[in-house]
């Protein structure tokens, strides 16, 4: 084919990168390219937040009328960037697969506490120019402050450097992409729909031509398009689409398929200030998915539970307190044991064997760490869910080198064993522990099971009449039903599987299981929950 495929893209170093990826792609297939740089509005104009900008397309609008004008073939843009509905005569022809999502906080060294979630000092200052971003942050961060954050990576970067704020937040994509050097910062990554739910269609490349242009369109098809990416984003872009939104509402959603199944989560606000609501749903099919998101969203016509039991204390700042809060349901928070220690004094001798010490729950992290241990500078910790993670952070001021977010221990385990397998990792836990992850380390894995404390359930429980019982442990679990029956109304809202299987035991079988053990994942779960 003797034509040379002209692309069109913005002038920026990763925009540049994103080109030439694609051009690269279609030259090792032997076609020819050349690249056409193109200033856009959202270039042009770096003086105002990104929401107060006119329209929708203000990084796209200028690439879409050279496009149609036939000055070029194909404009290269960020997905995320692009509005949901394209100018008439243009359409996607190819997206590219998926690069990680997740974002990354860099952080000047001297504003780092690695005692707090996400790492950034008390009060510190955050740079970002998203709305999406600075929901989902504040509502785990309430403490931090934000202010806006333009320019291209690098004058970002220069920007932290010249500590106008304390931190900044970055696509993880883009900054790998442009290989640059930031040993001189704290990097904090933030894996998706942890704290953070990404963008639609957040690293994935769109390449789009004009209508009638088959040959190209077959060439991009067969070069560049991954169509299992295509059918997740489809799913985030018509979320964004029936939300009427752009790039600067306060929206995440994210999907992504395994094992023939579609789990999307959603986040959304009003505005940047505003508490977040999230959502998670599974689903055999994408047909009609989007719109279930949605309608999960329109909470005015919907019925939300009246009031939540939890077995567990909770503070007002805590997660799910405040998630409650938001929708004024009213909360039954009550711990159904107690814990004691079983071991008050240890020798530190024998840690000094051990690669990793692996925690299931933060009752093991208090009572591991009451006993002052004195442990290697090198040993690392693997832990059971974001709260276990906070534990930590709060307790010894590490961060986790390990976190198992599966509401499944048995997938915690298989992920655990690819990191530990053959070396020696210490488990403190509790008497009676199922020992879930134990159970799948290879026998090459030196194990030795430390119980730290014993659980003893509380007598004579009072029954809840809420609508909603969220049970956080399988002793819990045993505590409440000892004395008292499940209305057929109530529903259930298990932390894990291994609270799932302690019901089953009592033949409740219809359960809720959230996407992660923590009270992000609750949250979620009773959001999704309509009460007749």
């Amino acid at each position: 084919m003797d034509r040379i495929f002209k692309i069109g893209t913005r002038g920026s170093d990763l925009a540049l990168w994103q080109a030439n990826h694609v051009a690269s792609k279609l030259n090792e297939a032997g076609y020819q390219t050349e690249i056409k740089i193109i200033k856009t509005q959202g270039d042009n104009i770096l003086n105002l937040r990104l929401d107060k900008l006119e329209g929708k397309g203000f990084f796209t609008k200028e690439l879409e009328e050279h496009l149609l004008a036939g000055d070029i073939d194909l404009a290269v843009h960020s997905h995320k960037d692009l509005p949901t509905e394209n100018p008439p005569g243009l359409f996607i022809s190819a997206v590219s697969e998926r690069e990680d999502p997740s974002e990354v906080l860099l952080i000047l060294k001297d504003c780092v506490d690695t005692s707090k979630k996400l790492s950034v000092k008390h009060n510190g200052l955050v740079g970002t120019s998203s709305n999406r971003r600075q929901s989902q942050i504040s509502s785990v961060r309430p403490d931090l402050e934000f202010e806006d954050l333009r320019g291209n990576v690098n004058t970002r970067i220069q920007k932290l450097r010249d500590e106008n704020y304390d931190a900044i937040v970055l696509a993880k994509a883009g900054v790998s992409r442009l290989n640059l050097d930031l040993s001189e910062f704290y990097i904090e990554t933030i894996e998706p729909v942890a704290e953070m739910i990404p963008a639609p269609a957040q690293g994935v490349l769109a390449v789009q031509i004009r209508e009638g242009d088959s040959e190209l369109d077959a060439v991009l098809k067969e070069v560049i398009h991954n169509q299992e990416v295509a059918n997740c984003i489809s799913v985030e872009r018509k979320v964004l689409n029936l939300f009427n939104g752009g790039c600067h509402m306060p929206l995440g959603s994210y999907c992504k398929k395994e094992d023939d199944i579609y789990k999307v989560w959603t986040s959304k606000a009003n505005e940047a200030e505003e508490f977040v609501d999230r959502l998670y749903l599974e689903s055999e099919t994408t047909e009609g998915l989007a719109e279930i998101i949605v309608s999960k969203f329109d909470y005015p016509n919907r019925n939300l539970p009246k009031k939540v039991f939890i077995s567990r204390e909770l503070s007002e700042y805590s997660y799910f307190a405040r998630a409650m809060a938001k929708h004024e349901i009213e909360i039954d928070a009550r711990s159904l044991i107690k814990t004691v220690p079983t071991i008050h004094k240890i020798d530190s001798y024998i840690f000094k064997h051990f690669d990793w010490i692996f925690f299931n729950s933060k009752n093991a992290i208090e009572y591991f760490f009451n006993l002052d241990p004195v442990l290697p500078k090198n040993i690392k910790f693997g832990v059971v869910g974001r709260g276990s993670e906070d534990a930590l952070r709060l307790v010894v001021g590490r961060v986790p080198d390990f976190i198992g977010e599966s509401s499944d221990t048995a997938e915690i385990a298989e992920e655990f064993a690819t990191v530990a397998n053959g070396t020696n990792v210490l488990f403190p836990l509790a008497k009676d522990s199922l020992r879930s992850i134990v159970k799948g380390l290879s026998p090459d894995t030196k194990i030795k099971e430390l119980v730290v404390y014993e659980t003893i359930l509380l007598d004579d429980v009072d029954k809840s009449y809420a609508d909603v019982l969220v049970f956080t442990s399988p002793s819990n679990v045993e505590a409440y039903f000892e004395n008292n029956l499940l209305d057929p109304e109530q529903k259930i809202v298990s932390i894990g599987a291994s609270t799932g299987k302690k019901l089953e035991e009592i033949n409740i079988t219809s359960y809720i299981l959230p996407a992660s053990p923590d009270e992000i994942g609750l949250a979620e779960a009773v959001f999704g929950i309509d009460i007749k």
